[in-house]
């Protein structure tokens, strides 16, 4: 006979969890600094309830966030990296600008209750599916070699978020936005003079 302990929770506390989960994603898309009032009420649920599941208001975002980087890995698997290294760089920047600024309101969240390189873990599979694609442009001799290929990525990234500020803060539009972010990363990446030429 199974302990206590052993028991599968109930479904009544599956679904409590699922929808504070969907709750919490839409209620910090909206706004990084929303209440664990505010997201309970979203969910349904009480006080009580919520914190049963999530003791903290850093394990809820941390789940959320968990969420959402699984989601984002799914939705750039099927970009293709492959053939010339200027055009793959445009495509997985362009998809993954896309992502970055549909979940800017969970990052913004996640910034302000997980440690960076618990932020950083999260990123890993894009992180390292970009490396590799530098590398090889690298080697093809259309990036640039005279920085590493890490801190490349960092640029990348950084670039794509910073953008996400500010059309969150009403300064840029969408569009402006993907035009600036590919832009800006193939002239960073690319051989001085060598990015002009690239339709962004």
């Amino acid at each position: 006979m199974a302990r206590p302990t052993d028991r599968a929770p109930r479904a009544d506390a599956v679904r409590n969890a699922a929808a504070i989960l969907e709750a919490a994603q839409t209620c910090l898309a909206e706004d990084p600094h929303a209440t664990m009032s505010r997201i309970a009420e979203a969910a349904g649920v009480g006080r009580v309830t919520l914190y049963g599941h999530f003791a903290t208001r850093a394990e809820l975002v941390d789940a959320v966030f968990r969420n959402v980087s699984e989601r984002s890995v799914e939705l750039l698997h099927d970009v293709d990296t492959a053939g010339d290294p200027v055009d793959a760089l445009v495509r997985i920047v362009r998809a993954s600008w896309r992502v970055v600024h549909r979940y800017r309101g969970l990052l913004a969240a996640a910034e302000t209750e997980l440690p960076p390189e618990r932020i950083r873990s999260q990123h890993d599979p894009h992180l390292t599916r970009m490396t590799e694609l530098i590398h090889r442009g690298q080697a093809s001799g259309d990036f640039r070699s005279d920085l590493t290929a890490d801190w490349l990525v960092t640029v990348t990234y950084s670039v794509m978020h910073a953008a996400a500020r500010e059309f969150s803060t009403g300064n840029m539009a969408l569009e402006e936005g993907e035009r600036a972010v590919v832009a800006t990363v193939v002239a960073a990446v690319t051989p001085t003079g060598s990015g002009g030429s690239v339709r962004v």
